[in-house]
């Protein structure tokens, strides 16, 4: 079954799309319950639970819903998430990098690895005071920083 869309081009044209309708059957988005999967495999209707991301299991927000539920309602045709991109998460990436310890009481940070910088356009050059004792975390990017200990 195709059904059609009116959409507009980039001058503002409209112009009307075709595209096939979606067999899958979408469930009200009120609900909190989560199927798990049977013994004998998903069904096509039957979600799948997953991860947030293959190094993150939780959700890392308040307000972000798990992964099934997140796509589900209007706005989704495709609702297989074995076949979604699944990225890793960057908080999880992050903290596994190592602290950097520094010399000084202030730490430079650009985002750039060894010194490669950010770029005009991404992460601007920010000091990071490391006086108190710990670990300071960049709020750009969350690299750590940590003075080094002189007694």
């Amino acid at each position: 079954m195709l059904s059609f869309l009116l959409c507009k081009s980039k001058s503002n044209v409209p112009r009307i799309v075709a595209r096939a309708a979606s067999t899958s059957t979408s469930s009200p988005t009120t609900s909190n319950h989560i199927a798990t999967p049977t013994s004998a495999g998903p069904t096509p209707s039957t979600p799948v639970v997953g991860t947030q991301a293959p190094n993150h299991a939780s959700t890392w927000s308040t307000n972000q819903r798990t992964r099934p539920t997140a796509g589900s309602g209007p706005r989704f045709e495709q609702t297989a998430m074995q076949l979604q991109p699944n990225p890793l998460s960057a908080m999880a990436m992050i903290a596994e990098e190592p602290i950097r310890v520094v010399d000084g009481r202030k730490a430079v940070c650009d985002g750039g690895l060894n010194g490669l910088g950010g770029g005009p356009l991404g992460h601007p050059k920010i000091y990071i005071n490391l006086d108190q004792p710990g670990a300071r975390a960049c709020g750009y990017c969350g690299i750590r920083f940590e003075q080094r200990h002189h007694h």
